[in-house]
């Protein structure tokens, strides 16, 4: 089996392992972070903009 390397949209670091949501990358640790954060964190509005990008790219 390939690896097969991407870049994540939250992180932006080129990994091997995560999630794709309609073609785009989401690496594991983020999705675990993503998963663990609270509403009311500070980080979260960070995640919503780059969730955001899965949309975008895909009705571009």
């Amino acid at each position: 089996m390939v690896d097969i390397i991407q870049r994540c949209i939250v992180c932006g670091e080129d990994r091997t392992v995560g999630i794709a949501i309609c073609e785009q990358f989401i690496c594991q640790p983020c999705e675990q972070e993503m998963v663990k954060t609270d509403v009311l964190d500070e980080k979260y509005p960070f995640f919503i903009r780059q969730m955001k990008q899965i949309w975008l790219k895909k009705d571009a």
